[in-house]
């Protein structure tokens, strides 16, 4: 095997690193917060659907990195102290970050969001309460988002509210962090020009971010975080995978953050990313770390 040849990893191997990474991403994202006690090994277990063995050695890899603190056999605690960031630019930048469920674009945004300090404008959050009142209306399941009601009439009308409230604030002079899955959007060229030119009416740059992720670390996570939205999927995970493209990138200039089992962790990978967006603009920044 030559040097450059990475080894493949055993499944226990690919679980606890996939663990680790999504406890790693969930830290970074500031979702477990500094001083924040963990689940138990059982409960953690239970969440990833993994062994208690997978889970402690997945807890050994975290605390190596001194992301996790073990206070006592039992009990270990988050450790990411951290300051504010605030990063300023001369004119508007807009980051759009789409991806498949489960591949970690949303916490992809709310890390750029911390360090930078640009708002983070989510399609779920800012949507999901009317979207669910929506679809019981049209007599859905407020989790459906496979029907032609929801395909047709409502996914529609979250998108205009999404990109309304990231053009608001670009006018206010904000940078702009937009996270939805924009799968047909980004397969779109007329759409994303249309985008473009609207968002340069302000004076705004727009960069597009696809989060790619592997089936088996999607369903890891899908299964973790347990959302009924997700249920669907997980339910015949065989056809939702059929009906997808893995490989999909967008149908234009973009950035690729790769959010796989053993890939680079997403805080790295993101500040790398803010240092490509920034530079970009040939210098104009204007703020830093407060």
């Amino acid at each position: 095997m030559s040097a450059s040849t990475d080894p493949i990893p055993s499944p226990v191997e690919s679980r606890t690193r996939q663990v680790a990474r999504n406890i790693r991403t969930a830290i970074e994202a500031g979702q477990l917060k500094d001083g924040q006690a963990l689940p138990s090994t059982r409960e953690l277990a239970k969440q990833w659907n993994v062994s208690v063995f997978t889970i402690n050695e997945a807890m050994k890899l975290l605390i190596d990195e001194g992301l996790v603190l073990s206070q006592s056999r039992s009990k270990r605690t988050v450790h990411a102290p951290r300051q504010r960031n605030e990063l300023r630019t001369v004119a508007p930048h807009v980051v759009l970050i789409g991806g498949y469920a489960g591949s970690g674009k949303s916490e992809l945004g709310r890390i750029i969001a911390r360090e930078t300090g640009w708002p983070l404008i989510d399609k779920d959050t800012i949507t999901r309460p009317v979207v669910e009142a929506a679809l019981e209306l049209l007599g859905q399941s407020p989790n459906d988002r496979e029907s032609d009601p929801y395909m047709t009439i409502v996914r529609p009308r979250e998108y205009e509210a999404l990109m309304a409230t990231m053009v608001e604030n670009i006018d206010c002079g904000n940078s702009v962090i937009a996270t939805a899955p924009f799968i047909r959007e980004f397969a779109d060229r007329a759409w994303i020009d249309r985008t473009r030119e609207r968002l340069s009416g302000s004076n705004a740059t727009m960069s597009l971010v696809w989060v790619h992720c592997d089936a088996d670390t999607m369903h890891m996570y899908l299964r973790g975080r347990g959302a009924a939205r997700d249920a669907g999927k997980l339910s015949d995970w065989s056809s939702y995978l059929g009906n997808i493209k893995i490989g999909f990138r967008p149908n234009a200039p973009h950035h690729v953050i790769e959010n796989s089992g053993s890939s680079t962790p997403l805080q790295q990978q993101a500040k790398a990313l803010i240092a490509t967006l920034t530079n970009d603009e040939t210098g104009k920044t204007t703020g830093a770390q407060s």
